[in-house]
């Protein structure tokens, strides 16, 4: 398994303006990561050059571009606001392909006040269908991360992969969001194309419980599994301080 980190582990960094993804791919590759995950939020242009210009970044330094990140919503009431989620994912597609990620991380959304879970299933499985379908003419994995909503148990995740049920599509299995680890990793574990490693989840009572990645690593390898853990740092120390250290752990686990 590689190690990589998202730019949303830099995020206060990043829209301040202290950061720019540069610097943020340069400090990747001073970590001694393998690639990086490169969040939507974070680009101050889609314009071909300046995608071409991060991708040679990223070549200069030797990391690997692991993947891309929209905010994707599909459970929105409206068709009309769907269809611009589902439009807004084909264009980050279209610049994951001029970028070389070969997936792309999308969230399937909350239940919408006044609305039923399979209405909101019903919406989200006919977006990412169609996403899935997309990426597979372009050569992108669509990956659903577990983010709560109709993403929060290992069951409601199984539910919508079978429900899509394509082949670019898959899971981006996030450690820190589940809040049973023990029992949640595991039938999940399959479906993952990619990963988010956070340092904490809380647990079913509310309590922040540090992620066991001596777990991790075996219920992955379990699976098969030989694709990024990509850091995703979400703990209020500044992350400049907190990635190294969090990334030497991970090294003593998966390497």
């Amino acid at each position: 398994m590689r190690l990589g980190c998202c730019a949303y582990s830099y995020r206060d960094l990043l829209k301040d303006g202290q950061w720019t993804l540069p610097d943020f791919i340069r400090t990747c590759c001073e970590l001694g990561l393998d690639g990086v995950e490169l969040t939507s939020y974070y680009f101050p242009s889609t314009e071909r050059a300046y995608l071409n210009d991060i991708k040679r970044c990223c070549a200069t330094y030797g990391l690997h571009v692991a993947g891309t990140a929209v905010g994707s919503n599909f459970c929105k009431v409206a068709e009309a606001e769907r269809r611009e989620q589902v439009e807004m994912t084909k264009q980050w597609i279209d610049h994951s392909v001029v970028l070389g990620a070969p997936c792309i991380r999308v969230f399937a959304g909350p239940i919408p006040e006044g609305h039923t879970e399979d209405e909101a299933v019903g919406w989200a499985v006919a977006a990412m269908r169609e996403c899935a379908g997309y990426g597979g003419e372009r050569g992108v994995v669509v990956a659903m991360e577990n983010h709560g909503g109709i993403t929060a148990t290992a069951p409601q995740v199984e539910r919508l992969v079978k429900a899509v049920d394509h082949p670019w599509f898959g899971v981006n299995l996030d450690f820190g969001n589940f809040r049973d680890p023990q029992a949640e990793f595991a039938p999940v574990a399959p479906y993952a194309v990619t990963t988010h490693a956070k340092v904490t989840h809380r647990d079913r009572d509310g309590n922040q419980r540090t992620v066991d990645y001596a777990f991790v690593r075996r219920v992955m390898e379990q699976v098969g599994y030989r694709g990024y853990i990509s850091i995703e740092f979400e703990e209020p120390e500044d992350p400049r301080e907190g990635i190294p250290a969090f990334v030497r752990e991970l090294k003593q686990v998966f390497r």
